[in-house]
This record gives structure tokens, sequence and C-alpha cells, in this order.
């Protein structure tokens, strides 16, 4: 049975309960970094499972649902976890959505805890600004008070507790504050964002203490007293616990202090929005998805719609199982995929921000006509330009031509056949680089459009639709997403982190397991490119190579190539029927198999049983 939890610590009688329900020799095993690459990063369950992208966060997850919690409650746990073990990527500092299926009246919500921006904030706020520091990613949109929206993950995780959950806020929040008292080994990948960007985040009193006097080291223990404080808070109060009493007065007060311009009000005033999740049914599989204001969901289902109607029958080309793959068939898929992504990427930057706040005209820019034309445009032997597929709806709509970041993806399916995949974030490793009441504090802001036709940190050019305003939140290409199957049961749910190139990487690795005959281990591991229409290049991975025959294939088409560590992190879990197994129960489908894979390229490790 995989490690749930090592170490233990008490508040009180929800953590008692809890370690009651994990085994003595895991609460044993010995505290040693977690990252190792690729080790242990597929298993297969058939009562429970959680993937993310930090064993610990699995682990807290997983002795969620073994005391008794279903997958609203290991999501929540989950989450608050990975914002202690992982604080480059999470926290209760930044924000991010859950989609959640509830087996018992098969339902589907979608949460929405985007971080918002203050009630100071304007379309002009960062007209002419100077960059706070020096460094990487140092404009004011993305380091230091200003670059910070209001945090929504609070109120998500409460939302998730108390809405879909059997348990109280102070048990999921139990495996959270156990990890904050005894400290986290460091990963690898923590050491290595931290000391990337460790010239910045020692102005930060508490991101200091990070560091020893050659950097952040693999193996260490990252102790974080200031976070405990305020889960405690949390555990006692839920979200009130952060955006009011002691808390809240030292979030704000650090947050100014740091240039920043929010208040106790924007705090006070937060709330989780419900929307309506986008759904369409493509090569014979119901895809739902995120709805603005992530654009990602957007641009997935777009680009299967074309897909599905380009004249090369390319999705016949299934890549298949094993490493010896016709170099031309694979290329041919990933051209196709490239080429789909160019005119929703487009549509991004004209037309989407807050759609509480602007016009998302998302039926004009889905209509068949539309899709069709972009379809046409395809060629199977050439790359086209951006500018092929750009099809503004009106005359006068005008669009500007122009590595793991800080978010984190899990998945979670429960005994029942609940699941709840959840993509939650900070923005930019570290966030704003600061830390606020003891959280990482997000540099969400940059996800606005600092100005029209200015890109932010991943190379997406804002448009007028995303700038700044009050209680605005930015776009997001945040992408969680649940596929069902022929027979109506949840098929697959998966998410990314890893900015622009989220969406991209979820729809890859969703094709190569329901589609082009990859097992998960295979989907998860396999090259991953990513385009944006702008810039003009084809990004793939140094993590895991392309071919070099598939390479030259796609080069020799004309693509321009930019070659980058990895293209986003994928978590997922497959959820298939049993071989032998009886009829199907109407809930549960009958017996499972659930995969759960936690991508190797973050050293993420599922659990469950």
């Amino acid at each position: 049975m995989p490690r749930l939890v090592t170490g233990a610590a008490s508040i009180g009688a929800a953590l008692a309960i809890l370690l009651a329900a994990w085994p003595t020799e895991a609460r044993r095993a010995p505290r040693t970094p977690s990252y190792r690459l690729g080790a242990d990063s597929v298993a297969r369950y058939e009562q429970f499972a959680v993937a993310a992208d930090h064993p610990d966060a699995s682990a807290a997850g997983a002795a969620i649902l073994a005391a008794g919690g279903n997958a609203a409650d290991a999501a929540a746990a989950t989450m608050l976890a990975l914002g202690v073990a992982n604080p480059a990527s999470s926290g209760l500092g930044g924000g991010g959505f859950a989609l959640y299926y509830r087996a018992s009246d098969r339902s589907l919500t979608f949460l929405d805890f985007r971080e918002r921006a203050p009630a100071a904030a304007t379309p002009d706020m960062y007209e002419g600004r100077e960059p706070p520091m020096p460094g990487r990613a140092n404009a004011a949109s993305q380091v230091g008070g200003l670059a910070s929206g209001v945090p929504g993950e609070p109120a998500g995780v409460e939302a998730l507790v108390r809405r879909f959950g059997r348990l109280d806020v102070a048990r999921v929040t139990a495996p959270a504050i156990a990890l904050a008292e005894e400290g986290v080994p460091i990963s690898g990948p923590l050491a290595r964002m931290a000391n990337a960007f460790g010239d910045q985040m020692r102005r930060d009193r508490a991101m200091a203490g990070w560091f020893q006097a050659t950097g952040m080291r693999e193996g260490e223990t990252l102790r974080r007293p200031a976070l405990l404080r305020a889960l405690r808070a949390f555990a006692q109060r839920g979200a009130r616990g952060i955006y009011e009493g002691r808390v809240a007065a030292q979030l704000v007060r650090e947050v100014r202090a740091a240039g920043g311009i929010f208040t106790a009000q924007d705090l006070r005033d937060y709330r989780v929005v419900d929307r309506t999740p986008l759904e369409a049914n493509h090569f014979g599989l119901r895809w739902v998805t995120a709805p603005p204001p992530s654009a990602g969901g957007f641009t997935m289902l777009q680009s299967l719609a074309i897909l599905e109607r380009i004249p090369e029958r390319w999705r016949s080309f299934a890549i298949g199982s094993g490493t010896a793959r016709d170099p031309s068939r694979h290329a041919a898929v990933l051209h196709a995929m490239a080429e789909s992504w160019k005119g929703p990427f487009l549509d991004r930057q004209r037309y989407f921000g807050d759609p509480d706040h602007v016009n998302l005209p998302l039926g004009e820019m889905m209509a068949n006509a539309r899709l069709d034309a972009r379809a046409a445009a395809f060629h199977p032997g050439l790359a086209m330009p951006a500018s092929d597929y750009d099809m503004p709806l009106r005359p006068d709509d005008d669009v500007a031509q122009s590595d793991n970041a800080g978010t984190s993806h899990f998945c979670v399916v429960d005994a029942e056949g609940n699941v709840a995949a959840v993509t939650t974030t900070v923005n930019l490793p570290f966030g704003a680089r600061y830390t606020a009441g003891g959280l990482v504090m997000n540099d969400e802001m940059d996800d606005f459009a600092r100005e029209v036709g200015v890109a932010n940190a991943f190379g997406l050019v804002g448009g007028a639709p995303n700038l700044p305003g009050p209680g605005k939140r930015p776009v997001s290409t945040m992408s969680p997403t649940i596929v069902f199957g022929a027979d109506g049961a949840p098929a697959l749910c998966i998410g990314a982190s890893g900015g622009s190139r989220i969406v991209t990487a979820v729809q890859q690795v969703a094709m190569n397991t329901l589609l082009l005959g990859m097992t998960p281990e295979e989907a998860i591991r396999a090259p991953r490119v990513h385009h944006q229409g702008v810039p003009a290049a084809l990004r793939s991975e140094e993590f895991a190579e392309l071919p070099a025959a598939v390479l030259e294939a796609l080069q020799q088409r004309g693509h321009a190539h930019d070659p980058i560590h990895n293209v986003a992190t994928v978590q997922l879990i497959r959820i298939e029927p049993l071989e032998g197994a009886e009829t199907p129960d109407p809930v549960l489908g009958g017996r499972r198999q659930l995969t759960a894979a936690a991508d190797p390229r973050k050293g993420g490790r599922p659990a469950g049983r």
C-alpha cells in the first residue's frame, strides 16, 4: 500500500481520527526527499485514487478518503497539503478552479475561486511602471505587492467541503497542519525553482529563511511556522479565518508594505462563483472542461472540433502502444494538433476577459461555419501562418500580434464514483516572491493585459477585454477536465500546470490515452509539443525529446522549432471497467481499475487503495 503519511502531530480529535486510519508502518517511514525522476509516477487502484504533483499531497488526499471522506474532502486536503509542500506552485495565497462530478445524481459543478483584482485596480495601473526589483520576471505585474490579486483558495477549499464533502474543515486541514508542523523535505524541482528566483525571494523575511548559504538544497526540511498559524486559523474558522481577524489584518498590512493596493474589504468581499462548465461531444466522447474566465477549455473544444473536420483523416493514424512508432504518423498527428491551436489562441487574445465584466461571444466563436473555415485552412503538409486561421467576428475587431510555473493540478476519484479535477495556482513560481500573513502571495495580476498588445510571462498578448479593473478575474489557461465514455460514465480526469501550455498538454495526453492507442504510462511520458499561434514557433520538450525523424518531418512542413524544458505537467486518473466485471452499476459502472498518473516532469506520485 502506498505511503499515506509520515510523522504525526495533533490538532485535537480531528487529527487523532485521521491518524487511526493511517498504517503504523507508514507513520514511521523515514522522511527522505520525495522527488525521484519518474519513480512510482503511475499506480493502479480499485477503490480510490489521488494523483497530485507532490507525493505528500497525494498521500494527504488518500488519507482523508481512507478516513471516510469523499472526493470533495480529499480534494480540499490535497490542495491544502500542496500549499505546504510546494509553495512554488500553489497555496492559500492563490486561487483556482474545481470541476466536480457527483455520481449520485451525475451532476457537474464548476467552482471559480480565481483571484480577483482589488477594488482600487485600474486598466492603466501598470503603464509606465519601472520593475520593482532586478531579476527575471520582474515587471510590476509579476513581482511585489502590486502583482497580487485577492486570493480565492481559502473560499474555494471551504466551498468544496461545505457543498459536497462529508467531513468538516478542521478534519480536511489536519494533514496540511501535520506537514507544516513536522516540515517537508525539499524536492529537486522546488530547490531548482527557488534557486532561480533566490535573489528576489531573499528580500522577503520568511522566504529568506528557506535558503542555506549555498541556496535551497534538495532533502533539507522546509519549515513554515507563519503558514502553520494561518492553517490553524483556517481549521477553526474556515475561510473567515483568512479573510477576517488577525491573519487578514497581517495579510493586508504586509501586502500593502510590499506595494500592493488591496484592503480588508477586498478580502471580506471575496466570493466563489458557480459557472456552467463547457462541454461538447467529439470523437464519440463527452468532454467537460473549464469555462471562462479560462480560455483553456474553449481552446481545447475548438481544437477538437477542427480536428474532426480536417480533410486528412489523421485520426486513423493511431500512434499506438510501445516505442516503435511510425515517425510519419506521429508527425502527422502533432502537425494537425499544432495547426488546430493557432486560431483559438488568436480568439483568446481578441475576445477573452472576465465573463462577469465583458461580453464573450462564445456561440459566434464556435459557430459551425467558422469551424469549417478554420478546418479548410489546414494543409496536411504545410505549417500555415497563424493569420490564415485568424477569423475576426467583425471587420473592426483588431488583435495585437506579437518553464513550469506556479501552478498545480490534481485529480481525485473516490469509491462512490465522485470525481474532482482541480487546478490551483499562484501564477509564476513562488507567485509575487513575497509572503503576507504566512501565505505565498500570487502574482495573478500578470494574467491581465498589462497594456493592450503587450505579452505576459508566457508570451500571451493582452487584449482590451482582459485589462485589469475593480473585482475582475484575469483570463486563465487552466483546464481541469473530465471526459466521459460512450456509456456515459467518467473515463478520464485530467489537468495540468504550465501557463499557456496547460491546455495543449491536457489535450495531447487525453488524446494519447483515449484516441491514439497509448497506455496511461506512455501517454504521460510521451513527448509533447505546443503552439499558441503567436509567437510563430512550435515548441517541443528537452525533458522528453521528440524522435529526430519526427522533428525533421515537422520542420519539413515549415514549423519553426523552439525547444523548451517541458510542455506543462499533467496529472490524470484513467477510469476503466475491470475485465470480467459484473453488470455495470448505474452509478459506479461496476468494478473499476483506476490508473493514476502523476507527471514525472515534476516528480509527483499518486496514492490510493
